[in-house]
This record gives structure tokens, sequence and C-alpha cells, in this order.
């Protein structure tokens, strides 16, 4: 399902105007990327929270080369999915 679908079936779940529920979409999207950004943790009871992560620095290896390289720190943004969201993907 891509994002246009998506759209369509919550549109359509909703009883909204797809215009509508595109915004809510995007607002939702943005407000959590932003909350991420700034360090926040974002929880949906039922469903999930996303948070980012630190990955430390490691030494990797070029797979062309087989080179050492340094990969360096950095920020990665992560799911956990909640229980009841697993429970809907396992039956």
């Amino acid at each position: 399902m891509n994002k246009a679908e998506l759209i369509n079936a919550a549109a359509e779940k909703a009883g909204l105007s797809k215009k509508d529920t595109e915004r809510v979409l995007n607002a939702s999207i943005d407000v959590i990327s932003g909350a991420l950004a700034d360090g926040d943790k974002v929880q949906l009871v039922g469903f999930g929270a996303f948070e980012v992560k630190n990955r430390a620095a490691r030494i990797g290896r070029n797979p062309k080369t087989k080179e050492s390289i340094e990969i360096p720190a950095s920020k990665v943004p992560m799911f956990k999915p909640g229980k009841a969201l697993k429970d809907t993907v396992s039956k």
C-alpha cells in the first residue's frame, strides 16, 4: 500500500474527503518527524512507538575493494510495534 492508497482507505473508513485526509496524514507525519528530530519519543498506544536510536561508529569494509572504512556514528529512527499491532498481524 502506498501513500495514495492509504489516504483513499482512511478517507473511506473515516467518512472524510480525500483532501482533508491527506492534510491530516501529512500533518501527522510532520509532527512525528519533528518530535523525532527533537529527540522525543512518539508513542501511540495499541500501535507502537517511534524513537531515535544512536548508532555507534564502527569499521566497515568496502565490498568492491575490500578496503576498511570508518563508518561515523549516526542517529536512526526506529519503530517498535505495540502488542495490539503484533496480535493483529499474527492472526
